[in-house]
């Protein structure tokens, strides 16, 4: 059965499956990444999406382990606590052979562990015997690569495809082979410790004798190759140092955070780890790849607001993403890719259909909000940072962006900027909700383009409002004044356009004919975040977005409920998203509705608490909550995904007002709040410049007090209650 279709451009999931099995185990290095069942292999089942991946193709799509003939039973199966070894716990079932003999349920035991590096799949099988006597059984390897482009595992259909050849066999191991139409020569290699007794295209049988009560290793590589690049196969134990030196060396300077709360505690892991796997080491700058298994590559918007979310922990990330995003800043306009001059990156795509030309994301700049995102993220980690000389050497780019939000991002000159897509191949919608039927009006009807989304004015503006702030820092009083005008005027025009009195909130977007799109989204909560609406207003908004036709009981819904188009099951309208809620509750905070801030925290961690490894996920069905259930999940949801692992992160920071200044050294604390679950909130080593401090959070009845526990270097605190 077909479960991707393609509609009007867009690609989406079909709902007549889901995912065979949503504990699914995870693992990412670099370019590559594995996504098993929780037996560690890799089965053509469910929505058909394990594999392992190199450079956006498949080159694993089938890796079955048996004993016998048979699949082993499951005991335990868990990613150590840094997303980097899979584990596995196998044992026999009653297994009656041929020649009338048992092997009883449990005489086999199978510690089965892999993990990735540099391009390659290392897995290691120790097997006991705790049988009473010896036992000679045969194991199976079934293996399959299909070196499918991620786009047609996401239902893209080819009209043509390269040359798969015929596996060769080897004394102890196979080659899987692939000729491309981008003219590269693709490889699997798979190689066996132990030499098969028999091997075929697909099936390698091992036939092994273990004395009783004694154990055995066997060890199996799976290396990704392309004519470009030939990945060097390192011992199991050397690759496994090497992948946990990288580990320990992504998150070395960021603080640490505990609570009085150990399940609160568990999420603040996962969320790190997720984070840790993500980020990708390019030209030696940290980006933090979207999502797995669908996003694992770089998107600007993704990343800066991943690195947003995650900058007072750690601004490395930050940096990471500034740097890359404005090394491929747009420099002239390329209708198939959606560039224009001064415009940031929207997502690179690596693999066979990217590289010929089938798709147009093999760099595409269709994204009307990552340019002004992209100088709000400059001016937060200018703060953050109190680096002036690296903006010194980063302005010339964020003027390029300025000059791209007043003249191609306004299409019509009428203030605001607006999205339309070039060719039919672009994106329909290119805000943050960019499936094809996410604008609309209020009778339902889709909204034409150009379109000016209520978020994208809210970033614009506060990019203007950044940039005027830098200006500053760079002496450029003139441009720092006409910038701060602009931003003025900005704001001035959006509330007078796009606020509607009688929805009481701000309406989602224009469409071309500057018809407003009357419908309730939480995309007006984004104005909080970015500071556009008035106090008032932002009083109103957040009454609003607190609601029960937006608060489903497990976060904000993306549309509320009783709109046209509303569906808690749609990937868009009427969905949970952590990130969304995340930035909803930062604006909520700034303008002082702490206690809701709080409440969106408790919510997104009562969902991570019923959820496997307390990992949110891309999102969620938006379903009301109802006693004693757990959250409704997507069924395609990815998972891990950067902005949901941070943000956790990002929501505990609004509760307590937490802002750093690295230029004054000092750490800011507006108004603390935490929620009822947490007591005591610990940060260890916040690095401010170049010192750092300890702080203590303690909640008491109508309070929250803050200790300095431990101060190194010349920082300041300042608390305003």
């Amino acid at each position: 059965m077909e479960e991707i279709i393609k509609v009007a451009g867009e690609y989406y999931v079909l709902a007549t499956s889901s995912l065979a099995d949503d504990r699914r185990r995870v693992v990412k290095y670099a370019n590559t990444f594995a996504v098993f069942d929780r037996f560690g292999d890799i089965q053509p089942i469910g929505l058909a999406e394990q594999g392992l991946y190199h450079d956006g193709t498949r080159f694993l799509s089938c890796l079955e382990f048996q004993i016998e003939g048979v699949r082993p039973l499951l005991l335990s199966s868990n990613v150590t606590r840094d997303n980097m070894l899979v584990t596995v716990d196998l044992t026999n079932p009653d297994i009656f052979r041929d020649n009338g003999d048992l092997i009883p349920r449990g005489a086999i035991h199978v510690r089965r562990t892999k993990f990735l590096h540099g391009g390659v799949c290392h897995e290691q099988f120790h097997i006991s015997n705790y049988g009473l006597e010896d036992l000679q059984f045969q194991v199976d390897v079934k293996f399959q690569a299909d070196f499918a482009d991620i786009f047609e595992v996401r239902g893209e259909r080819r009209k043509a495809r390269g040359t798969l050849h015929d596996p060769e066999p080897r004394a102890q191991g196979v080659t899987l082979a692939y000729q491309g139409l981008d003219q590269l020569h693709r490889r699997t290699e798979i190689d066996f410790s132990h030499a098969p007794v028999r091997t075929n295209d697909q099936h390698a049988e091992f036939l092994w004798n273990i004395p009783a009560r004694e154990s055995a290793d066997f060890f199996l590589t799976t290396a990704c190759h392309t004519s470009e690049q030939t990945q060097p196969v390192l011992a199991y134990d050397t690759a496994l140092e090497n992948t946990l030196d990288n580990v320990r060396g992504v998150f070395e300077h960021e603080c640490v955070i505990h609570t009085s709360n150990e399940q609160f505690n568990a999420l603040m892991t996962r969320s790190v780890a997720d984070l840790s796997m993500l980020l990708t080491r390019e030209n030696g700058a940290l980006y933090p790849y979207a999502g797995i298994p669908w996003y694992s590559t770089p998107f600007g918007r993704d990343g800066i607001i991943t690195a947003l979310e995650t900058l007072w922990l750690n601004p490395e990330v930050a940096r990471g993403v500034l740097d890359y995003l404005a090394g491929r800043q747009a420099t002239e306009f390329n209708d198939g890719q959606d560039a224009e001059p001064g415009k940031i990156l929207h997502e690179v795509r690596f693999g066979e259909m990217a590289n010929t030309g089938e798709l147009p994301y093999g760099r595409y700049y269709g994204s009307v909000d990552a340019t002004p995102l992209f100088v709000v993220l400059a001016g937060h980690y200018l703060r953050r940072s109190g680096d002036h000389q690296y903006l010194h050497r980063l302005w010339p780019v964020i003027e390029n962006c300025l000059e791209w939000i007043d003249t191609h991002g306004d299409l019509d000159e009428d203030g605001f900027i607006e999205y339309q897509r070039r060719t039919e191949y672009g994106l329909t919608n290119q805000g943050w909700k960019d499936s094809a039927d996410s604008v609309f009006h209020e009778n339902g009807e889709l909204a034409r383009g150009p379109i000016a989304l209520v978020e994208a004015q809210a970033y614009a503006f506060m990019a203007k409002s950044e940039a005027a702030r830098m200006a500053e820092e760079l002496g450029m009083r003139k441009e720092a004044m006409q910038l701060h005008v602009q931003a003025r005027e900005m704001k001035k025009r959006f509330e007078a356009v796009f606020w509607d009195e009688s929805m009481g909130g701000y309406v989602l977007a224009l469409d071309g004919d500057k018809h407003p799109c009357r419908v309730k989204s939480s995309n007006m909560g984004h104005t909080l975040f970015a500071g556009i609406a008035s106090p008032e207003r932002a009083k109103r908004v957040t009454r609003l977005l607190m609601s029960r036709a937006f608060n489903s009981g497990w976060g904000l819904r993306t549309i509320a409920e009783g709109q046209p188009r509303y569906n808690p099951m749609s990937y868009h309208n009427g969905s949970v998203w952590p990130h969304d809620n995340a930035l909803i509750a930062q604006g909520m905070a700034r303008y002082g509705f702490k206690e809701e801030a709080a409440r969106i925290l408790g919510m997104m961690f009562d969902t991570s608490q019923q959820v496997d490894q307390h990992r949110l996920p891309e999102l969620l069905c938006g379903f009301e909550r109802r006693t004693g259930d757990s959250p409704t999940l997507y069924p395609v949801a990815c998972s891990p995904q950067a902005w949901a692992a941070a943000a956790s992160i990002h929501l505990l920071q609004s509760c307590l007002g937490l802002t750093v200044n690295g230029g004054q050294q000092r750490v800011y604390l507006s108004k603390p709040v935490l929620p009822p679950f947490l007591d005591i909130v610990r940060i260890q080593d916040l690095q401010v410049g170049d010192g750092s401090l300890d702080l203590l959070f303690e909640r008491h009845e109508h309070d929250v007090s803050v200790r300095i526990e431990r101060r190194r270097g010349k920082v300041g605190l300042t608390l305003n209650k």
